[in-house]
């Protein structure tokens, strides 16, 4: 934006700031230049917006959302028939500043930066691009109007990781495979997914438990966190690993969740969708909530930060790198289709449509084992809000959500229409917790900012980027968090009562490690011998960045600067 650019002042609303303590009031919020500014009193602004009877945070951050990549658009064709959504033929978008896109299990780009913002979110992060398909995933992401986005590369299932730690490489050069790949990437993070799960599936592997040995390089996953956690660290990357944890949705994983949190041994970890990973055996059917043994152990890990993948009720279509659970899984597939793909020396990943019905034990105890989750972490500021958007359901569910958290009553009445030996017998009806206002800020916001390294976002102080949300307020959280009066993306309206007015493109967030160039040689070998790619072809420029992100701004993130040796 231009220094010329209009002065906006915002005045009467509540402002909700839990990244700056002391900063909750109502005050008066200046925007000038893209960014949050101190109007001096009685200085006229270009514009002013009258917010009273409003409450003001900053923009949504979805931390972990499968907006990007091949798997994504694989759910996208498998349902053809939620995009077309009955219409014969679609209706064309009223507002003129929309392009037609629909889907609503996993819609279509356009169609996911418009229902984003229309609820006050202003970026949102793709968790599991794989490294050979990352311009994809930037261009795709690049496609979603408005929204600043980033992504997570998946590691730890490819050949020359695991055939590194299988011959007992020294660290330096994996800490350097795993910066190399980060910066060719244009990664924000780095995503495990079943570690060496992926890859053992291909050698006809079914299972593999945290310290069961991988049938071919004789890894065990439990190798795998760490030496992937220590890299990161080595690497001064903000956001901690991202983990995919074993035996997702199996009964009893609890014990893996466990083990994966001891082995990281002290190091940051970021524990996602764990809802699915939060499982026990106990009752008559064998499968149990483990949530409050996951609370335990998160309270007492301060190394250890989650996002609960809530499922909600309804159709969706579960997307994943995990190829080993996915093809178990297949066998439940609603409607009858599922796909299945390898991507050789490297990843793969599954496609299985899914309908999460209340009636279901499995389904009603997965929906309370979420909600006691977020109940009962003690530390806010360790828990995202996700529904692991579309697998336990599609991001529009987010008020809703939110109001399952905040009202009790609510709650409660919904609890009422599950299972009745899930709704007799669970800790969730005992539970009394309502989420504050300023929880939902942290859980949506200044959690996810905090934990991805994004200084300037997730609050409300001056100089930060003016993405805010401002919902009028209701006594329903539902309807208040559905549609935002006002949203605005770097200082600019996008998005008034719902209705999209502006679609500028967002901006790509990623990092850009130091480590040793030398590992070239290394990977050029591995290239010659084992892909069909040149090394010197597989790197993304700043330039090649840009134009996938349509011009977008690039927002490279600061590593963060070690306190002291070994910290």
């Amino acid at each position: 934006m231009s220094a010329s650019s209009p002065t906006i002042r915002i005045t009467g609303a509540r402002v909700v700031d839990p990244a700056r303590p002391g900063a909750s009031a109502v005050r008066e919020v200046g925007i000038q230049d893209g960014r949050l500014v101190e109007l001096p009193a009685g200085q006229p602004a270009d514009q002013t917006i009258d917010a009273s009877g409003h409450t003001l945070m900053a923009g949504g951050i979805d931390l972990h959302s499968h907006i990007g990549g091949g798997k994504v658009n694989l759910a996208r064709l498998l349902l053809p028939e939620d995009h077309r959504s009955h219409f014969e033929p679609l209706p064309l978008p009223e507002n003129a500043l929309e392009l037609p896109s629909c889907g609503s299990c996993t819609p279509g780009t356009l169609a996911t930066g418009y229902r984003y913002v229309e609820m006050g979110y202003t970026a949102a992060f793709e968790p599991a691009m794989l490294a050979a398909n990352a311009r994809h995933t930037h261009l795709e992401m690049g496609d979603t109007p408005i929204l600043d986005h980033g992504a997570y590369v998946m590691a730890g299932n490819d050949e020359l990781f695991l055939r590194l730690l299988a011959e007992g490489r020294d660290f330096e050069t994996i800490r350097d495979y795993l910066g190399w790949t980060i910066h060719a990437s244009k990664a924000l993070g780095v995503k495990v997914v079943n570690p060496g799960g992926i890859s053992a599936f291909k050698f006809n592997q079914r299972k593999l438990d945290v310290d069961e040995g991988h049938r071919h390089w004789q890894v065990t996953p439990r190798q795998v966190v760490q030496t992937l956690a220590r890299a990161l660290h080595a690497l001064k990357v903000p956001h901690p690993l991202h983990i995919h944890g074993s035996n997702l949705g199996v009964a009893g994983n609890i014990e893996s969740t466990l083990a994966t949190i001891d082995a990281l041994e002290g190091l940051p970890g970021h524990l996602t969708h764990i809802q699915f990973h939060s499982y026990g055996t106990e009752g008559p059917k064998k499968f149990s909530s483990a949530a409050l043994r996951l609370a335990e152990a998160v309270n007492q890990h301060k190394n250890v930060s989650i996002d609960v993948g809530q499922i909600m009720f309804g159709q969706t279509v579960t997307a994943s790198g995990d190829t080993m659970r996915q093809h178990a899984n297949a066998g439940l597939a609603d409607p009858r289709k599922w796909i299945g793909a390898d991507l050789e020396g490297e990843a793969g990943c599954g496609v299985v449509p899914f309908k999460y019905r209340e009636q279901s034990y499995v389904n009603a105890l997965q929906w309370v084992v979420g909600l006691e989750i977020f109940l009962s972490i003690e530390d806010p500021w360790r828990v995202v809000l996700t529904t692991d958007h579309p697998n336990g359901g599609p991001f529009t569910s987010y008020p809703h959500l939110i109001r399952l958290l905040m009202d009790r009553a609510f709650r409660e009445e919904q609890l009422a229409k599950l299972h009745p030996d899930v709704a007799a017998n669970c800790a969730l009806k005992e539970m009394k917790r309502e989420l504050t206002l300023e929880e939902i800020a942290i859980m949506t916001r200044s959690a996810p900012a905090r934990l991805l390294g994004l200084k300037d976002r997730g609050h409300v102080g001056v100089g930060a980027a003016a993405d805010l949300a401002i919902y009028r307020d209701d006594p329903n959280p539902e309807t208040m968090f559905r549609t935002p009066a006002w949203v605005f993306k770097d200082g600019q309206l996008v998005a008034r009562e719902g209705r999209i007015v502006a679609a500028p493109a967002g901006g790509t967030h990623f990092v850009e490690p130091e480590y040793d160039r030398g590992i070239e040689k290394t990977l050029r070998t591995h290239w010659e011998d084992h892909l069909g790619t040149e090394l010197a072809s597989v790197p993304i420029g700043h330039d090649e960045l840009c134009a996938c992100c349509r011009g977008g701004r690039l927002l490279p993130v600061e590593c963060f600067k070690l306190q002291e040796a070994g910290a």
